[in-house]
């Protein structure tokens, strides 16, 4: 199980690589929210878990994986682009480009928007970050997405960063498992 900044910036790779050197192993990987991961392996409906360590995996052994930062990317040419840093707090008046309801990374947003005593204002969702950041560059509205993805499709579009301050924004990727040891020799070299 991965949360949606591990499924859709670093597991790609690593995944593909990790299974183009162990052929006739498959992976069944589902994307799940970070709260609900650690205990899912805990209670063993999954081997391996993905999540941010402010998910708590007490109980389970982790390993660091990727840091992982929270920007918020707007159209250069946005009254926003002349920033670089922002609280999110700052940002909740404008529409929002997000990914598909349910996804991870949304009920985080919307969650850290309640807990303000806001709610974002969804313009539109979709199932991909490359979507979002392109709906972003045509004047959409803002989104907030993983640093990785920012950068990926700033290369390509003509997008601004803002770096986000809050203290949540940046996380610790962990690879979690109930016990290493126990688990068969293919997963353990896949953690």
């Amino acid at each position: 199980m991965s949360n949606t900044t591990a499924l859709e910036e670093h597991l790609p790779e690593v995944l593909a690589g990790w299974l183009a050197t162990n052929p006739g192993i498959d992976i069944a990987l589902e994307e799940r929210l970070s709260h609900e991961i650690a205990p899912a392996v805990a209670q063993a409906h999954a081997d391996i878990g993905m999540l941010t360590d402010l998910a708590g995996a007490e109980g389970l052994e982790t390993y660091p994986f990727r840091i992982d930062r929270l920007v918020v990317v707007v159209p250069r040419g946005h009254a926003l682009a002349v920033r670089r840093s922002i609280a999110f707090v700052d940002v909740l008046d404008e529409e929002f480009v997000g990914l598909a309801a349910g996804s991870a990374l949304a009920e985080h947003l919307a969650w850290q928007s309640a807990r303000l005593g806001r709610s974002l204002k969804p313009r539109i969702r979709l199932r991909g970050l490359d979507a979002v950041c392109r709906m972003v560059e045509c004047g959409v509205g803002i989104a907030v997405v993983p640093e990785t993805a920012a950068r990926r499709c700033r290369r390509t579009m003509a997008l601004a960063t803002l770096r986000l301050i809050d203290i949540w924004a940046t996380r610790q990727l962990i690879v979690c498992v109930r016990r290493l040891d126990a688990l068969p020799a293919h997963a353990r070299r896949l953690v």
